[in-house]
């Protein structure tokens, strides 16, 4: 009987942690189940991650490490291409791209973390949140310093409200395209990656780059 190496079991241990924590959600998949289903102890857990949230952490970090980095590689290219002033479609290619490339191109790994971002994004545990903020700090740090260059119409404020509704509208694409599969017939391709990200590249621009939000009307109460 072969003898799994500590490298095999790790991996055993993260390719199980990412197919219970998408079907069953982070805080509902024990250890015991997920040593069970990688075919090692919990012990196996301790040596190579420390804890449950040492693993939790390496689950996100081996899909979000590689993504950022080719995320800030295309956002470097872009201000190069640009010598200083950036296009907007551009910068928002290179956030959204890698990600909807990702999630969409079939690797039943990556189906499994499209499925449990959006669990993190729905109802995030404090845990998550945590960790999510750790592995997104350098990318939204740096999309948020170049879109301010783009969009100085923006207040701060108005720019991380935007950045906002932007991750949402990436995260229900990459992640819940079964609703427009449903809705549109057969009309939408949607295992066309590049056409979705150039529509929703579109959108994206055209709320990014829309009008400062003005404060409401306040309405005066006539006296009768």
């Amino acid at each position: 009987m072969a003898i799994s190496s500590p490298t095999d079991t790790k991996n055993e241990l993260l390719e199980a942690a990412e197919r219970l924590f998408a079907e069953h959600g982070i805080a509902r998949s024990s250890l015991r189940a997920i040593t069970r289903e990688a075919g090692a102890n919990v012990a196996s857990v301790n040596y190579h991650f420390g804890s449950k949230g040492g693993l939790v952490r390496a689950v996100f970090a081996r899909r979000l490490e590689p993504l950022n980095r080719e995320r800030l590689a295309l956002l470097d290219h872009c201000l190069e291409s640009a010598k200083g002033d950036p296009d907007l479609d551009c910068v928002l290619h290179a956030l959204v791209g890698p990600a909807l490339q990702m999630m969409r191109d079939g690797e039943p790994g990556h189906k499994c973390f499209a499925q449990i971002m959006g669990r993190a994004i729905a109802a995030p545990e404090k845990r998550v949140r945590s960790i999510l903020l750790d592995e997104l700090r350098e990318v939204i740090e740096r999309f948020t310093t170049v879109l301010a260059m783009i969009l100085p119409h923006l207040s701060q404020e108005e720019l991380f409200w935007r950045f906002h509704f932007m991750i949402g509208a990436m995260a229900h694409t990459a992640a819940g395209s079964f609703f427009v599969t449903r809705q549109a017939d057969g009309a939408v391709n949607t295992s066309d990656v590049e056409g979705m990200t150039l529509k929703l590249v579109n959108f994206l621009a055209a709320a990014m780059s829309a009008p400062a939000t003005r404060s409401p009307r306040k309405t005066i109460k006539r006296k009768k």
